[in-house]
């Protein structure tokens, strides 16, 4: 059967403080009193009859003391229940907690007039009095409760409400013993306890005010008038009705063991009343504390989980306590677990008979509930008479025999419980997984409402997604799930317990559409289901296309879609990472997941605006992120130490440098260089991409310091720009590239050959020493000052390449680039010791991300070279280090099809390319001659600078998986969002229509150094406006149309340079870049096209004369006179076209046409 939500509305998260802890305070005074009371009783009445002598010894005299205390207790709430719980509905519960207040304090008052008195009878009198106060304080106590929180507060209002509770109870037992001790009489007792009172008055007007829950409640003069509608709530919902047996139960229990303690330690082992007192303490601060833990355990929801977990607790606690210990610590503990197990227990139970509680009748359904509770503190009495009655000679009554018989009926209760509803031992199952191999976050809870039917749609990453989500919530959900998978042994009986409808996208379709309208039934009928609208498991590790079957369900209803994101299961063992499920080793327990639930979406909405929605929810989870390793430098650390031998890094000049030598050379550089670059914040590095570049990198990284890689291929003014905007007073460079380079440095130039020719034997032994045996933090701040590191600490600046203008100094922070790295890992199934070839600068973000940070702190091996021009030299080392991975912009592939061999690239399982658009015909060459499609991502500096990526298609019977679409650049990364904005009205744009791209993400800028200005013109709520215009399929594939600054209007018409450039090349065949495209301004058009080229004249007579076959508009195809040659068509050292240069050229170059 399953665990239906009541009838409520969703709560607001906000809530009265004040007034909730004023009900805490007014319920622990009461609480005391009342206990405190009692045991003044108890005591005065054990010490005044007990005499062995005359047959009544102690053990008697109080187990019969406290047997009868435990059902004066009971009685009021037995006599009067209908008329407690109809004054709480009638009356505001605030109202009527002031009213018990004040009668509680003339019972106080009365009582010691009784005590005086020495009349026995009077004193019954009051005590009963006192409990019927408390009868009548019962319903409004709990019954304001929910009325005060909202329902995701609700278990931790209740596990501070209990702890209070039982605190007290405790304090109250325990205090009077030890006073007693001490020679305090009754009179003065009872004036402490008036005092009590007084001030539980005086806290009860501070109680939140709440609205009266049924103003019509006709107030019965029959007691028990009315209760049968309340136990029919009961009967109706079954959930509420195993509530209610357990919670009679637990109060049956506790008053059997708590009565037992009084017996044990008095009695039998002959304590005074301050030891038998402390005894009383450990059980119920067990209680409390219990309590408190199972409202933090419920995660901000009502967790039937932790009730099967309770009664285990408690039966083994009480079991134990059936063998005769006498020592006192030994029994602390366990009275201590048995309370610590009865709070994991009650205070699920408690939450939610107060949340499945219709409101109206809230007062009623908890007075009937506090009679079954007192039925079993009258049965506890009641089994605590049995001993003395029987055996009156004045034989010892056997505490033991309670204890043992306790933990047989919590055993059976347990049973009982589970076997009438299964769920809560799923509960406990998604409890346990989800506090000890997982551990979930929920992010969204108030986004499932408390009753209704509606549909969640959530990404599928992993076989446990089912599961986790079950675990986020507290309302029951039923799944769509595919036939195939109800089918596994392991699963089905989940799938069962949890109702699963199977579906099978290969059946009938008869048998669909009868899988469809159960699950549009069930949504009717009030109930959650979801389905997992990518209809498979990812096995590329992005978010699929969606499947529209989700809106064949919702057509018509009148019930909300609830998008739902499942974030970091990809990784576990039961995703498919790494090309497999299950057979590889978890990365860490606890594993963090978190689940995140959006706003409401109408039943009409789209698979294609459902999907955007989760991936934006996608993109909220990951900038919520807690990353296991949070800072670049500490990434390597933990991988040198786990993999010292290991090969770390390779370059022209050096084979290879395992991570252990990586590691002590970084520490050396990086205490050498401490001392030469002093407090600077940020250092500049002049270095093209080798092993020492690397090592520098790391040093700077590792003493703190934020690193500008400086572009070497850019001119003195935009070095010196560079410099002067990051405040560099430092570059580290070296003379040998200084030799094969015309740039000036700017600041003062740190030599690494200097630095090197510095180090001796000692530095290198305390650099050994500090990288085996120093705690990383210990290590920072030896190399880098005591500051606290952060993941919003300054990595790196990187200045864009200025393709289009001034180049801008991108500060990108330790988050930005470790998020970017999961990201792209995630996409791409990978194996530590894998190899990249890192031929990129590092003044390049994709350099930096790619072939500098992600290879060395993932445990992989990187091979460094200069020059990204000279294709045969790097093709060898590929195929000497056997490489998996080449990054490389398009420019530079075209070299690799002219210089190098098929076999030299064999071994590459992955060619990403990024910086410019990847033309057909270069993708075309270059896997015609190498036999690997290159793979075409895109991505920003401001990006950090993944944006996207096409990753290889998954096939296997039964399954494919879209990954790849020619001439787009992928599926946004794992957490990146990305929208389309119209240019001149800023309105987002439907899926097909093409626009601004802005992106949202972890990996995206905190702005450019010193340009506010030019910030806030590209960041607007955490989305970056890339200035490229592109447009997204059905699928969530993005196609590039160009840079915003690569497209001329001409007569009013948009016309895009690289459409244009393209197609030129195709006419001749070309499938090296020989022709660049740009604008110049037109006094009849407002611009035209110039085609700069490195043809010969015959080449572009041939293509003047192809180009009447082009499919271009005319409007498109530029002039005869329009073409200029170059002798190259000018690039950065980032392998992108050089936009500002080519403009340049073609003004110089054009008279007028």
């Amino acid at each position: 059967m399953a665990i239906a939500a009541p009838a409520h509305p969703v709560a607001e998260e906000r809530y009265d403080a004040k007034g909730f802890w004023a009900l805490i305070a007014v319920m622990f005074q009461g609480a005391f009193n009342d206990n405190a009371y009692k045991f003044v009783l108890i005591y005065y009445l054990c010490d005044r009859y007990a005499d062995p002598a005359a047959g009544r010894p102690a053990t008697w005299v109080t187990t019969v003391l406290t047997a009868m205390g435990l059902l004066m207790f009971a009685l009021p709430y037995l006599m009067f229940p209908g008329l407690a719980g109809a004054l709480a509905d009638r009356f505001s519960k605030r109202t009527v907690t002031i009213a018990t207040k004040w009668w509680e304090v003339g019972v106080m008052v009365v009582g010691l007039i009784a005590f005086w008195t020495d009349s026995v009878a009077f004193m019954a009198v009051m005590f009963y009095m006192m409990n019927m106060q408390s009868a009548f304080f019962s319903p409004a106590k709990y019954g304001i409760l929910p009325e005060m929180l909202p329902e995701s507060r609700l278990s931790w209002g209740n596990g501070i409400l209990q702890m209070g509770t039982f605190v007290a109870i405790i304090l109250g037992v325990g205090i009077v013993g030890p006073l007693m001790d001490l020679g305090l009489g009754v009179y003065w007792l009872s004036v402490f306890l008036i005092g009590m009172s007084t001030l539980g008055l005086l806290a009860s007007y501070h109680v939140t005010r709440v609205p009266v829950a049924c103003p019509a409640q006709r107030i019965p003069l029959n007691p028990w008038s009315g209760l049968g509608k309340y136990f029919k709530c009961f009967w109706a919902d079954h959930v509420l009705f195993l509530t209610m047996v357990g919670g009679g139960f637990f109060w049956f229990i506790g008053g059997l063991m708590q009565s037992n303690v009084v017996v044990l330690g008095e009695s039998v082992l002959g304590w005074s009343h301050q030891y038998a007192g402390y005894l009383q303490l450990s059980i119920a601060l067990g209680i409390g504390f219990g309590s408190v833990a199972a409202g933090y355990f419920s995660r901000r929801k009502i967790e039937f989980g932790l009730v099967p977990l309770g009664l285990t607790g408690m039966t083994v606690s009480a079991a134990l306590l059936y063998f005769p210990w006498t020592s006192f610590p030994v029994l602390t503990v366990l009275l201590f677990a048995l309370g610590w197990s009865g709070g994991f227990f009650q205070v699920p139970l408690a939450a939610g008979l107060q949340h499945r509680s219709p409101r109206e009748m809230k007062g009623g359904i908890i007075a009937a509930f506090n009679i079954v509770t007192c039925i079993g503190i009258s049965i506890a009495g009641l089994v605590l008479l049995i001993q003395p009655i029987f055996m009156p000679s004045g034989k010892n009554v056997n505490p033991y025999n309670i204890f043992i018989a306790g933990a047989a009926m919590t055993f059976l209760m347990g049973l009982y419980l589970c076997f009438r509803l299964p769920a809560f031992i799923l509960r406990t199952a998604l409890w346990l997984m989800g506090n000890t191999i997982y551990r979930v976050d929920t992010r969204g809870q108030k986004q499932i409402p408390l009753n209704g039917g509606a549909l969640i749609v959530a990404n599928h990453t992993s076989f446990v997604d089912a599961l986790i989500l079950t675990a986020s919530i507290d309302r029951p959900v039923r799944f769509l799930i595919s036939q195939e998978i109800y089918k596994v042994p392991w699963i089905r009986p989940f799938a069962k317990i949890m109702r699963s409808i199977p579906v099978s996208p290969m059946a009938q379709p008869k048998d669909l559409i009868r899988s469809l309208h159960e699950a549009a039934a069930a949504i009717n009928n009030g109930e959650l289901v979801c389905v997992f609208a990518e209809g498979q498991i990812t096995r590329t590790g992005n978010l699929l296309p969606f499947r529209k079957g989700f809106e064949r369900i919702m057509k018509g209803m009148n019930a909300p879609i609830i998008p739902a994101h499942l974030d970091r299961l990809w990784g576990s063992i039961f995703s498919y990472s790494k090309g497999r499920f299950f057979l590889k080793l978890p990365k860490h327990i606890p594993y963090r997941v978190m689940v995140t639930y959006g706003e409401h979406m109408s039943a009409e909405s789209t698979a294609v605006q459902v999907r955007e929605r989760i991936q934006r929810l996608g993109t909220e989870a990951y900038l919520d992120r807690k990353l296991h390793e949070p800072l670049l430098h500490r990434g390597f650390v933990r991988m040198a130490r786990k993999r010292p031998l290991h090969m770390a890094m390779a370059d022209h000049s050096m084979d290879t440098l395992p991570y252990w030598k990586a590691l002590v050379a970084a520490v050396t550089l990086a205490r050498k260089l401490r001392e030469l670059t002093g407090e600077q914040p940020m250092v500049g590095v002049l270095l093209p991409p080798t092993v020492g570049a690397a090592l520098t990198n790391i040093a700077l990284t590792l003493m703190g310091k934020t690193v500008v890689n400086l572009n070497y291929t850019a001119s003195d003014d935009a070095l010196d720009s560079a410099a002067r905007r990051c405040n560099l007073t430092h570059v580290i460079t070296a003379h040998a590239f200084l030799s094969k380079v015309s740039c000036k440095v700017p600041g003062k130039a740190v030599y690494l050959e200097d630095v090197r020719k510095s180090m001796n034997g000692k530095d290198q032994l305390v650099a050994m020493i500090m990288a085996a045996l120093f705690p990383l933090r210990a290590l920072e701040r030896r190399l880098g000052g005591a500051r606290r590191r952060s993941p919003d600490d300054l990595a790196t600046v990187i200045f864009s390449s200025g393709s289009e203008g001034e180049p801008k100094g991108v500060m990108l922070t330790h988050f930005n680039i470790v998020s970017n790295i999961e990201a792209a890992l995630q996409v791409f199934p990978h194996e530590r010791g894998d190899g990249i070839m890192g031929m990129l600068p590092f003044f390049h973000s994709f350099g930096y991300m790619a072939t500098l940070w992600l290879p060395l702190a993932q445990g992989f091996r990187v091979v460094f070279h200069p020059n990204p021009l000279e294709a045969k030299v790097i093709g060898q080392q590929i195929y000497k280090h056997k490489l998996d991975f080449l990054v490389a912009a398009p420019t530079f592939l075209q070299a690799f099809v002219r210089r190098c061999l098929p076999e030299e690239l064999g071994c590459l399982r992955y060619v990403i390319t990024g910086a410019e658009k990847l033309p057909a015909r270069v993708r075309e060459a270059f896997e015609s001659k190498f036999g690997i499609t290159p793979l075409e991502g895109y991505g920003t500096t401001e990006c950090g600078p993944g944006v996207s990526f096409n990753v290889v298609d998954f096939r296997a019977p039964g399954f494919f998986q879209v990954g790849t679409k020619h001439g787009t650049v992928g599926h946004p990364l794992p957490g990146v969002s990305v929208k389309i904005i119209d240019p001149d009205t800023g309105e987002e744009l439907p899926q097909g229509e093409a626009g601004l791209l802005h992106v949202k993400g972890p990996n995206i800028m905190t702005g450019y150094i010193g340009m506010p200005e030019k910030t806030a013109e590209v960041l607007h709520d955490g989305w970056y406006n890339t200035g490229d215009v592109a447009f997204l399929d059905e699928d969530g594939f993005i196609t590039i149309t160009d840079r915003l600054a690569r497209f001329s209007k001409i007569a009013g018409e948009m016309v895009p340079h690289t459409k244009v450039e393209d197609e030129l090349h195709r006419l001749l065949g070309l499938s090296e870049q020989a022709m660049a495209v740009t604008g110049v301004p037109d006094s009849g058009k407002g611009e035209r096209l110039v085609v700069l080229h490195t043809l010969s004249n015959g080449d572009v007579e041939r293509l003047v004369a192809k180009m009447d076959q082009s499919t271009l508009p005319k409007l498109w195809l530029p002039k005869y006179n329009s073409f200029y040659y170059i002798p190259e068509i000018p690039i950065l050292g980032t392998g992108k076209m050089d936009i500002k240069r080519v403009k340049k050229l073609a003004r110089e170059l054009d008279v007028g046409g």
